[in-house]
């Protein structure tokens, strides 16, 4: 029973934690924004009603947009300062690095929660991916929010994630959590709800089918297609 709230305290004050860091990541990113949005609305009193408004309108607008790319760098630059670089590996629960990989899923999270459907398929999805820590090729296409735990993937020039594809680099198992990193060659297309677990390696050229489910440590050979392990695969 005392071991058991040791833990949960613990886990409430990481938790506590998290929140802070978020509420200083968030706060520094909203503050230009709100300035320009504050100063503008207390410096045209003298405006006609309509066109104040109208005026407000755009610089909300103006100021979101603001937001979203401002929190691309201060949640690739609180990665960095965190140094929360996690390696490959199998880690037990409420270890260092299961917190450092909770602590850097929560920035990835927080760009997908605000900013990053307006992202996808832009320059601005692949800045990123690469600020967080992804090796990324040349003209790399991401069109999926459910590309998680950056850091440990690795993407080949060319190469398509589709829309709705699950990418990720853990899972959990008996023996606790299990990072490996997800390599994805040069000219792949990975299909439209699509799921690559961790570990998987996919050659040059292949295909993930759309909706097939590629295992952990899954090796997919150059130039083919991946309908999944219980199809027929060319």
């Amino acid at each position: 029973m005392r071991k058991t709230f040791i833990l949960t305290t613990a886990q409430v004050l990481f938790t506590l934690l998290m929140y802070a860091a978020g509420v200083v990541v968030l706060g520094l990113t909203l503050f230009p924004s709100l300035y320009i949005i504050i100063d503008y609305w207390q410096g045209s009193a003298d405006v006609v009603l309509s066109l104040r408004v109208l005026g407000l309108a755009f610089r909300l607008a103006f100021g979101y947009f603001l937001f979203g790319i401002l929190l691309i760098f201060t949640s690739s630059l609180t990665r960095i300062i965190l140094m929360l670089n996690v390696k490959e590996g199998v880690y037990s629960i409420g270890s260092l690095t299961m917190l450092k990989w909770m602590m850097s899923s929560a920035l990835t999270i927080a760009v997908r929660a605000f900013f990053m459907d307006f992202m996808l398929l832009t320059p601005f999805s692949a800045l990123f991916y690469r600020l967080m820590g992804a090796k990324m090729g040349m003209n790399v296409q991401i069109n999926s929010t459910r590309v998680g735990d950056i850091p440990l993937l690795e993407i080949g020039d060319n190469s398509v994630i589709g829309g709705n594809a699950t990418v990720i680099c853990h899972l959990f198992e008996k023996k606790g959590l299990v990072i490996k990193k997800v390599k994805v060659g040069k000219n792949v297309i990975v299909g439209l709800n699509s799921i690559v677990m961790p570990g998987v390696e996919i050659g040059d050229g292949a295909v993930v089918a759309a909706g097939a489910t590629v295992p952990k440590d899954t090796k997919i050979e150059p130039g083919t297609v991946y309908y999944g392990a219980n199809q027929k695969n060319k």
